[in-house]
């Protein structure tokens, strides 16, 4: 009898983020790994060594994309030059997945170097509803859509990121990218159980999961503050919340995420293999379950 609430069938797949210094070690070891993943906006451009290095590595490894420039949350319009972009790159390299983030990151004509939260109310849903709309209509693929890491709250916020990012999903069709260093993060600083914020999520649409590291600082009270600074190993806490995901999903593709601080390659893949355990761990659970 299979004792997981829900069961999701395939490949155990853990992968890590493509990082240029990584290329010719990865080319050379070829190593046995589920997928590579990329900034989408690094390949905005027609050809460069980049896109020579990507393509030498799709030839090898399944791939996924990650943007970080939509803005799917900003009052703005979406920009349609970066969208036609953005077709054309996964025109051309075919990605397993492309994902974006519930934030914003540019107004008018601004542009930060972030992604910023924006209040759970019925204006901002209908809006993002609305851009993801655009979004999937113009790359004719489903997007996966990240929760975010956040460290202030809205009070014109009038539902939680569970509840909200639920409604996203029914109305929209998109699926989930389930970053689960972000919730965790999230959930200490505003005092929230991760554990059960975990449960309250639209679980049935993760397509892929995020696991990276992140720093513990204090605010000017001397509580905990957690930044997702992706610069150090996955916390054990993150891990013990993976696992629970595990126990209620199944197998899902998992990427060890690493963006400041990147150790030698084999210590990433050592991650993924760390992921990719605790996922086959759960089918050998399932089988014998079943015998």
């Amino acid at each position: 009898m299979n004792t997981h609430p829900i069961h999701r069938s395939g490949p155990a797949a853990a992968g890590i983020g493509l990082k240029h210094g990584h290329v010719a070690e990865l080319l050379a070891m070829r190593p046995d790994i589920g997928f590579l993943e990329v900034h989408a906006e690094n390949y905005l451009v027609a050809g460069g060594p980049l896109h020579h290095a990507l393509t030498a590595v799709r030839e090898r490894h399944a791939i996924t994309m990650h943007g970080v420039g939509l803005s799917i949350g900003g009052e703005d319009a979406l920009d349609t030059d970066h969208l036609d972009r953005l077709a054309a790159l996964l025109d051309r390299y075919q990605p397993t997945v492309f994902s974006e983030h519930l934030a914003w990151s540019s107004h008018g004509q601004n542009f930060y170097n972030d992604l910023l939260p924006l209040p759970y109310d019925g204006a901002t849903l209908q809006r993002v509803c609305e851009h993801v709309d655009q979004v999937q209509t113009r790359l004719r693929r489903r997007l996966l859509l990240e929760n975010p890491s956040t460290y202030v709250e809205f009070a014109a916020s009038t539902m939680d990121e569970a509840s909200f990012l639920s409604e996203v999903v029914r109305r929209t069709g998109c699926g989930l990218l389930l970053d689960v260093n972000n919730l965790h993060v999230s959930c200490v600083n505003h005092g929230r159980s991760p554990a059960t914020d975990l449960r309250r999520l639209p679980l049935h649409a993760v397509g892929q999961v995020h696991l990276a590291g992140h720093a513990v600082e204090h605010d000017s009270l001397g509580a905990p503050l957690l930044i997702d600074n992706h610069g150090s190993p996955v916390a054990e806490a993150v891990w013990s919340l993976y696992r629970e995901l595990l126990w209620r999903i199944g197998p899902v593709p998992t990427l060890i995420e690493r963006d400041n601080d990147i150790p030698p390659l084999p210590d990433l893949l050592a991650e993924a293999d760390r992921a990719r355990r605790a996922m086959d761990a759960l089918v050998i659970d399932d089988t014998r379950a079943a015998a």
